[in-house]
């Protein structure tokens, strides 16, 4: 059985001041297709993240969709479809009923029969070939019960015991045992944040998943894989090569210039995971820093090549001068003006000042001049705000704006 791991999409996604990523996306996805197509793909696996938001617009939409319905032409026989933290588990599953008889096994939630997580595939003979686990985002109300009264450690203790608890669950399950002890290799999905993991700056605080800092211990060992979302930098957790972050296809921040962006082939042989190979996603779009002083920042514009990529590059700019504002402003403005925005368009300019302070001498220090609302995180918003809070509430008050953000 031939399976490929993908997940975060992140479909719909705008990025700095609303630029569109449709075109990376559909770029994707057409050699997603053309690789399944390639590599004899039997199973596909997206843990989660389809679209940006939980209000995909037409758009986002009409890449899922005709996706999947190119995909028919491959030789893949079924897709599974979890459900991450920012996509909206109505929005999923609201055509699930219809995407089974295409073979397309949506997730979008834990579902009311808990046993419903549980998908046996077939292999090409049409005799049980694969066990899927498929779990999605786990939601506060999924792992634990409400209890009055109880300190933020005990609430983290029993969101972390909830989270294992559901896994363990599915394992024990009778179906999964059974076909386990047959000979099937059993797969596992999950949305997650799990412990001792690398994130980017694209991924929002999931509140259950940073609480419970899952670790690889926690998940059974009837998994022969665990195919996980919702971190961007492809990685092992806790050093398992069966435990895996496939990461975006796309660079979702300027935070992940320089990550490979992947996705995994597996193959099970006689019930085991036999070979595991790691696939480049080809780029259309480069995203690119220039930091330094405003000649080195200029000269990097000017010369910059864009060659081997369709679409034009996105710059985050950063200027250390002693200049003024207004004057790096006036002379960036001029050499953006000239540059080729076939080639490349600065999206993030930020200026930091460099200062001398007399009771330092000659030393030079330097303080940031000027922020964009863009260079902060909601959450970052808020911890300015807390600031003016007594200090022994902050911390409560902080887990409470996780909980809204994910809620949102």
């Amino acid at each position: 059985m031939r399976v490929l791991h993908t997940a975060d999409w992140h479909l719909g996604q705008r990025f700095i001041s609303g630029h569109e990523r449709t075109e990376e996306h559909r770029h994707f996805l057409e050699w997603l297709v053309q690789t399944v197509r390639e590599q004899r793909v039997e199973v596909l696996v997206i843990a989660g993240d389809i679209f940006d938001t939980g209000s995909p617009s037409n758009q986002a939409l009409e890449l899922y969709y005709s996706f999947l319905l190119n995909m028919r032409g491959t030789g893949c026989r079924d897709i599974v479809v979890v459900g991450g933290n920012h996509d909206s588990p109505a929005t999923l599953n609201a055509p699930a009923r219809l995407l089974r008889h295409l073979r397309v096994h949506v997730v979008g939630c834990v579902p009311d029969c808990f046993e419903d997580q549980v998908l046996v595939l077939d292999d090409a003979d049409g005799k049980p070939g694969l066990v899927v686990c498929a779990v999605p985002f786990l939601r506060d109300r999924d792992v634990r019960l409400s209890v009055p009264g109880e300190t933020a450690e005990e609430r983290e203790a029993r969101i972390k015991q909830g989270i294992a608890d559901h896994y363990a669950r599915l394992a024990a399950a009778e179906q999964v045992w059974q076909l386990k002890e047959l000979g099937l290799p059993v797969l596992a999905t999950g949305h997650l944040y799990a412990a001792g993991a690398a994130p980017s700056d694209s991924e929002r605080t999931i509140h259950v998943g940073n609480l419970g800092q899952i670790t690889a211990d926690h998940f059974p060992e009837v998994f022969d894989y665990v195919a996980l979302g919702h971190l961007h930098r492809p990685q092992r957790v806790g050093g398992r090569e069966h435990i895996r972050y496939s990461g975006s296809p796309i660079p979702l921040s300027f935070s992940e210039i320089g990550h490979p962006k992947e996705v995994l082939l597996l193959e099970f042989v006689t019930g085991k995971l036999h070979t595991l190979e790691t696939l480049e996603v080809p780029g259309t779009r480069r995203l690119i820093r220039f930091h330094g002083t405003l000649e080195e920042v200029v000269t990097g514009l000017q010369a910059y090549d864009n060659s081997g990529f369709l679409l034009p590059a996105w710059a985050d700019v950063q200027i250390h001068s002693e200049l003024t504002q207004l004057e790096v402003a006036d002379a960036l403005l001029k050499v953006i003006q000239e540059l080729d925005r076939k080639k490349v368009e600065v999206l993030a300019r930020r200026h930091f000042r460099l200062v001398k302070l007399r009771a330092l001498g000659e030393e030079e220090i330097e303080e940031p001049l000027t922020r964009s609302l863009h260079d902060f995180t909601e959450r970052e918003v808020f911890e300015q705000r807390l600031e003016t809070e007594p200090e022994e509430g902050r911390a409560e008050l902080l887990r409470t704006f996780d909980e809204l953000l994910e809620s949102l």
